[in-house]
């Protein structure tokens, strides 16, 4: 078996505060809504995509506080592994992804929104079961 980073980037990142400001003067506390999604594309013989996506949206009522999209890659040389061996793929890549959605709504005046850790092996079983019935795959939510 050959497994090899090639290298850990972000890919796409958003942020949208429709409100601000008068939204930011209210004490009340916003839902959170935390949507996953995972997703691998093949690059080229042997070298494959991982993306892992996360989509936070914070509401007061029906009004969005914010919105933050973030999708964070790798690009991984996989050759000879087991396909149940691949969930363990994702879990190199989220960590970053935590990071990033962290960072980038605290830089946005929020206090950080921290995504908790995630069974891979649990989320990728999930997703087939979800193709097996013919459901859309990729989303999961937290």
């Amino acid at each position: 078996p050959t497994f090899q980073i090639q290298r850990i980037y972000l890919k796409e990142s958003s942020l949208e505060q429709p409100n601000s400001p008068g939204i930011l003067l209210e004490q009340a506390q916003p839902a959170v809504d935390i949507q996953l999604g995972v997703e691998a594309n093949t690059a080229a013989e042997g070298v494959y995509e991982i993306c892992v996506t996360a989509t936070v949206h914070t509401k007061l009522q029906e009004r969005t506080v914010f919105l933050v999209e973030v999708k964070q890659a790798g690009i991984f040389e996989i050759r000879n592994i087991e396909q149940e061996q691949m969930s363990q793929i994702m879990g190199i890549v989220y960590p970053y992804l935590r990071a990033n959605v962290a960072d980038l709504i605290q830089r946005s005046g929020f206090p950080p929104v921290h995504l908790s850790e995630i069974n891979f092996q649990a989320m990728y079983e999930q997703q087939r079961a979800q193709q097996a019935e013919g459901a859309p795959a990729g989303t999961v939510t937290q």
